[in-house]
């Protein structure tokens, strides 16, 4: 028999506790500390120094193995055996043998209850409040991110849209694309004002240095090329590679250019002075090797950490504190198309050739959530939840990760989605793509 049980303080009635304790079992707070526990039941806590170390050890008799009862030949010892290990329960195989992934959960609260927060925490609007808001503008922003609308659309390319770039103030959008020109299109009057061309091959991508003085540009013929917006002419050229560039990134004052070289490389950038005469200084920093050629790179926001995807369908993780590689996780039949960290780095999402999206644990390697689609999404933005992918077919998908589900299609553009650029508030998006076409996309909400 059990007698009555008695509710703690907290719980109004039986089915006010078991609301409350289904309520905190299903918490955020319990998700982002789930894979704690699983460390200590079936992971790598379970047994050896960690176990010793978190206290998580029980009876010798409990473990997996801890006995062979076909080796004890005295009867009676061996039901002592028995009773015993019946007396004491049995602890659970051990699945795993490294930390497990931490769970994907919403970053952020709701509106309301982080306004609700800011009230009562900030009385006087600081640094720190300022920050909050802008987390909530972006968190609105993503959460309406079905509701694209298309603004305006311009042909300004003979071929495939390869790279966008946009000046601070949203007024100069640069364009790289595969008929092997630079474009400078302004925003405001809808006018081409320039285009550049520095070699017969096709360019890959672009980006512009802080400053907005300088745009750079990525090739098939090797190189990459410094523009000077002030000076109209190419400024320098750095010829890095044994083959095609096919992605450029910059942070701090240092390049990261990939190339079908099977090489990512790490130079050390010295920007030229405003006058435009001096050449920018190049200095080979690291050099990461890969096997096949290097489709695409991207950072995380600390610049510490760089993803790399092959075109065998391979994705690297590399630290880039000690030029070395973390992981190299096969989750591709086919090249990877694009590849970029979660705003935390503690995920990076990979989209391939093979119709395939994929979520990987950062500081494990594993991949923890793989989606198909029926083709190829070229270029993607996500949020760490929510997935804004450029599809093979000229369609804008929004996926939701935590359902594991596409939650909306966008009609877009006529044949692949190349490209996709988003502004800092996250309000501003602009694509390219196949149809030689840029479309600029508002949130409207």
């Amino acid at each position: 028999m059990v007698d009555d049980v008695e509710l703690p303080p907290w719980a109004r009635s039986p089915e006010d506790f078991l609301q409350k304790s289904k309520d905190a079992l299903e918490s955020s707070y319990v998700s982002e500390h789930l894979h704690e526990w699983i460390d200590l039941i079936f992971g790598y806590k379970q047994k050896g120094r960690e176990a010793v170390r978190a206290h998580n050890v029980f009876h010798p008799l409990t473990y997996e193995g801890g006995v062979d009862l076909n080796s004890i030949e005295d009867p009676d010892e061996k039901v002592a055996m028995l009773i015993q290990i019946l007396e004491f329960g049995q602890t659970p195989k051990q699945l795993f043998v490294t930390p497990h992934p931490q769970r994907i959960t919403p970053k952020f609260k709701s509106l309301s209850q982080t306004s609700c927060y800011n009230a009562s925490v900030a009385d006087s609007p600081g640094e720190e409040s300022f920050e909050d808001l802008t987390e909530e503008s972006k968190t609105l922003a993503w959460s309406n991110i079905a509701k694209l609308q298309l603004q305006e659309q311009c042909k300004i390319h003979k071929e495939a849209v390869t790279g966008i770039a946009v000046s601070c103030n949203g007024s100069s959008v640069f364009t790289t694309s595969q008929d092997s020109t630079l474009k400078m299109f302004s925003k405001e009057s809808k006018m081409l004002q320039r285009s550049i061309s520095f070699s017969n091959m096709a360019l890959s991508s672009c980006l512009l240095l802080p400053g907005d003085a300088t745009v750079i540009s990525s090739s098939w013929d090797n190189n990459v090329y410094f523009y000077s917006i002030a000076f109209g002419r190419r400024q320098d050229t750095l010829m890095g590679h044994d083959d095609a560039v096919s992605k450029i990134c910059w942070h701090d004052n240092r390049l990261y250019s990939a190339s079908w070289d099977s090489t990512v490389k790490v130079w050390s950038g010295v920007p030229a002075e405003m006058t435009g005469t001096k050449r920018h200084q190049f200095d080979m920093l690291a050099e990461l090797e890969h096997d096949v050629s290097v489709d695409t790179i991207s950072l995380n926001a600390a610049s510490t950490l760089l993803v790399s995807g092959t075109k065998e369908g391979a994705v690297n993780i590399w630290d880039l504190t000690t030029a070395t590689a973390l992981h190299q996780i096969q989750c591709h039949s086919g090249p990877v198309c694009d590849a970029a960290f979660s705003p935390d780095s503690r995920h990076v999402l990979s989209t391939g050739e093979d119709g395939h999206v994929n979520v990987i644990d950062v500081q494990t390697g594993m991949l923890i959530s793989s989606m198909t689609s029926d083709e190829p999404q070229r270029c993607f933005i996500w949020d760490g939840n929510t997935v804004l992918s450029g599809s093979q077919s000229g369609e804008l998908l929004v996926w939701d990760l935590l359902g594991g589900k596409i939650s909306e299609r966008i009609q877009g553009h006529k044949g692949a989605v190349t490209c996709i650029w988003m502004n800092e508030q996250c309000s501003s998006i602009i694509t390219g793509g196949e149809d030689r076409q840029i479309m600029f996309w508002k949130l409207q909400y």
